[in-house]
């Protein structure tokens, strides 16, 4: 086994080198959004590339259509040793408004917060600069104390994370078979609280539909037809209102097809974050939690399926008024899914249920905005378990395994294209202002993260 002692000294000893380097990473402006900033980004894959070199991986610059890929290899202490593959992004999001900025975005620095918190200033230092830098420097202290890596690492940066990745599949489907590994490691997560890291091992999938209904073949005086013609908002908000019953739950048939309970303990674990539906829905001015009766927030944003209407239009929006009755209306639907739900049947039944309540003499179409299953680990997967293990070895609470109410396609996509199951792992902090003017990254967080990932793999090779 591992001496992982010396490894978390090594860390502990790297960290003022481990910042300087984190720093030169930031002050590339790899804003993949940007065409201006595209030779910026080739110098962030080629920066990243020699920093792994330099440790020893087998890494290179991959070019795609867009903009390049980072792909480095590290062969474990032993032939039998697992092998994981560690994704991260190294494109950052664009930095307007730049007056609201305290200082330079790419002029990173520590800035003392006082009570004796430090965080590292600059766009990227959390998104995904910094995180994805906790794992390198991990790897980085194994090699100068044993001279190797436990696990057999591959890892994987992209530089499109931030433009939707339209690299990524293509890069996928021709690198399977390197790429392929027994587990991948994501660290574009969060933790639940400055003491508390978080795994996460469930994402909610999503449909998306928008349908328009046409009554008559053009807008109408309501003097002249109200009462007689066929309304079609009034058709779209029956048919909307009838989604979901009483209780808050979905009526689509089938709907809860491959919806399975969470877990008495993890549900439990979750009723000890503190988190009330007063608390969560405060933040935003609301008090009474509208999903399913009998369940917690938590449950509901993380674990429970949603029937959501996103936009509604039709008729006449203007100013004044006008009396009309409307020859069109629309509205856009997602569906949040959760464990087995198949996206293609929520569609499907989605569709037949509006075509059910449409008049003889209206018409519906539909347009189709996206599909994607959800993402559910085993909540007692070995993975998950020691690195739950190692990450509460680290901090001063005990990890907690949450949910996700969002997705984060990447995940899907290594399951899906690689039959790989993901750990999401990251160091994060709701107020890190990701995507915001003043980014930063806290430095408990950078370096508490770089032994954590130390501390994961050495628990994943034992």
């Amino acid at each position: 086994m591992t001496d992982l002692s010396p490894v978390l000294d090594r860390a502990d000893q790297n960290l003022e080198k481990s910042l300087e380097r984190l720093f030169d990473l930031v002050r590339i402006k790899s804003i993949s959004t940007d065409p201006a900033y595209k030779a910026d980004c080739r110098t962030a894959a080629e920066w990243l590339v020699a920093a792994l070199m330099e440790i020893g991986f087998d890494a290179s610059v991959r070019d795609t259509p867009g903009h390049p890929m980072v792909v480095a290899h590290h062969d474990g202490a032993t032939p039998d040793a697992p092998h994981v593959l560690f994704y991260g992004h190294y494109d950052v999001q664009p930095i307007d408004p730049i007056e609201l900025w305290e200082n330079d975005p790419f002029t990173p620095a520590v800035k003392d917060l006082g009570d004796g918190r430090k965080v590292l200033t600059g766009r990227g230092t959390s998104d995904d600069k910094g995180q994805l830098m906790t794992f390198v420097e991990a790897c980085r202290a194994f090699k100068e104390v044993h001279g190797s890596l436990p696990v057999r690492v591959t890892i994987l940066f992209e530089g499109e994370e931030e433009s939707g990745s339209p690299s990524l599949k293509p890069f996928l489907e021709a690198n399977a078979d390197e790429l392929k590994a027994s587990c991948a490691l994501v660290c574009d997560t969060g933790m639940w609280d400055s003491d508390t890291p978080a795994i996460a091992a469930a994402l909610r999938g999503l449909v998306g539909e928008e349908v328009t209904i046409t009554a008559a073949d053009r807008d109408l005086h309501s003097g002249l037809f109200g009462g007689a013609a066929a309304n079609p908002i009034h058709i779209l908000t029956t048919i909307l209102a009838g989604l979901r019953d009483e209780t808050g739950r979905v009526t689509l048939e089938g709907f809860y097809e491959g919806v399975e309970e969470t877990p008495a303990n993890i549900k439990a674990s979750w009723e000890t974050l503190g988190r009330s539906a007063e608390s969560f829905l405060g933040e935003v001015g609301l008090s009474v939690p509208s999903g399913e009766k009998g369940r917690s927030v938590l449950e509901l944003t993380w674990a429970r399926p949603t029937c959501e209407v996103n936009g509604i239009w039709g008729g006449y929006t203007g100013e004044g008024f006008k009396t009309v009755i409307a020859a069109k209306a629309s509205a856009k639907i997602s569906f949040r899914l959760v464990g087995q739900q198949d996206p293609s049947k929520i569609r499907d039944a989605f569709r037949s249920y509006v075509r059910s309540q449409i008049p003889a003499d209206c018409s519906v179409e539909f347009h189709e905005h996206g599909g994607s299953p959800a993402i559910q680990l085993s909540y007692d997967s070995p993975a998950l378990t020691k690195a739950k293990n190692a990450l509460s070895d680290e901090w001063a609470k005990p990890a907690v395994i949450i949910g996700m109410g969002g997705s984060i396609p990447i995940v899907g996509d290594f399951q899906k294209m690689l039959g790989m199951d993901s750990l999401l792992v990251g160091f994060g902090l709701v107020d890190d202002r990701i995507h915001s003017p003043n980014e930063k990254y806290d430095l408990k967080s950078f370096h508490k993260g770089i032994r954590s990932w130390a501390r994961i793999i050495a628990a994943l090779a034992a």
